[in-house]
């Protein structure tokens, strides 16, 4: 049977962008388009024209500069954002209208205002662009008649792919899959995104669920950058489908860990040292009862092949949990051999240090406590 498929858009040069304080440069965002294309990331939200003339400029460059994904630039449901998407070459537009009640009112819109303005931006931009897709913005709070009324117009005036946005994270694993199984009853032909936000800690995991439960595609981030407590991550996305649901997306993961760090750099976002996947500590070992076993098969404690996703193994931690057979291990590997005697007494000695410097021991350290032991 051939395995699932997911399609994914990233959107680390728009939404991730928006981030609060993050600013990158056309430089930077070259090299963030290079990695992105190396990892054969099919689709790419490259910015928003509308924002000022530089950044039309730059999502020109961009485009011209020949990456193999398609280009999609974001507008509002207005004629002029599409007109300024037409002048950067772009491939296709995404076209996002407020769905809620709560965005309606802020907004001093209503719902017969939507349906008329999806239908002749959908026209406007017919001819223009060789796709044209449409956002629901905010449809986690949008009421279930007029979600499922919008989603038909915007298809009858011919949107290729609609896109249901948790734009402010409310959303779980399971409203996810319960409200994609109810669209894709009402819709089965419909190609459906999920676009996921992590105000509650979820965006990776309803991301994962919405594509277990009808979504054909998902747009999400490198490192999680985005507004307030960011998007679905583009890495953990990736491999979770990968590994724990056995769903293909086509990227070629080992520049996961390239492209992680350095949209780290380029957005001044520091990263948790545990962050899954691509973090510091992400495949890193201290615990005796774990090592012991991770010296005869990695894959007892650990299920990502750090060459899969552009890591190095890490060698073992060495501190206050560790055992004596990878302390013996990593000694004998430097030339350092010690008899059963002299690994108790040294781990005992490895387990005073750390406990008093309330960390791990350096390679240095080890070897120091060997040379004195």
């Amino acid at each position: 049977m051939k395995p699932l498929q997911a399609h994914i858009i990233d959107t680390t040069l728009r939404d991730g962008e928006q981030a609060a304080g993050v600013v990158f440069s056309l430089e930077e965002k070259l090299k963030i388009a290079g990695l992105l294309h190396n990892a054969a990331v099919p689709e790419v939200e490259i910015g928003t024209p509308a924002i000022s003339t530089k950044e039309k400029e730059n999502i020109k460059t961009l485009v011209g500069a020949g990456f193999s994904f398609k280009c999609l630039a974001w507008c509002r449901a207005l004629p002029q954002d599409i007109d300024h998407a037409a002048e950067t070459g772009v491939q296709g537009v995404h076209i996002s209208f407020p769905v809620s009640s709560i965005h309606l009112r802020a907004l001093g819109k209503n719902e017969i205002w939507v349906i008329t303005q999806l239908k002749e931006m959908l026209n406007y931009a017919a001819g223009r662009f060789d796709y044209v897709t449409i956002g629901a913005q905010d449809a986690s709070r949008s009421g279930p008649s007029f979600l499922t009324d919008f989603i038909g117009h915007a298809m009858l005036y011919g949107a290729a792919r609609i896109r249901i946005a948790d734009t402010v994270g409310i959303l779980n694993p399971l409203s996810v899959a319960s409200l994609f199984g109810k669209l894709k009853k009402e819709y089965p032909a419909v190609p459906f995104e999920f676009h996921g936000h992590n105000d509650l800690g979820m965006a990776t995991a309803n991301t994962v669920a919405a594509l277990l439960s009808g979504a054909d595609a998902a747009s999400v981030t490198v490192n999680g950058l985005g507004e307030r407590s960011g998007n679905a991550v583009l890495e953990e996305v990736i491999m979770a489908l990968q590994l724990s649901s056995r769903i293909e997306t086509g990227i070629q993961t080992r520049y996961l860990t390239e492209l992680s760090s350095f949209v780290q750099q380029a957005s001044n976002r520091s990263l948790s040292d545990m962050k899954p996947i691509t973090g510091k500590y992400a495949i890193s070992h201290e615990s005796g009862i774990h090592t012991q076993c991770l010296l005869t098969d990695r894959n007892t404690y650990q299920i990502i092949d750090a060459l899969s996703v552009g890591r190095s193994e890490e060698p073992f931690v060495f501190g206050k949990h560790s055992g004596s057979r990878a302390l013996c291990s990593f000694l004998s590997s430097k030339g350092c051999n010690l008899t059963e005697r002299e690994s108790i007494k040294m781990l005992n000695e490895v387990k005073k240090t750390s406990d008093k410097l309330k960390r791990s021991l350096t390679e240095s350290e080890l070897l120091g406590l060997y040379k004195h032991r």
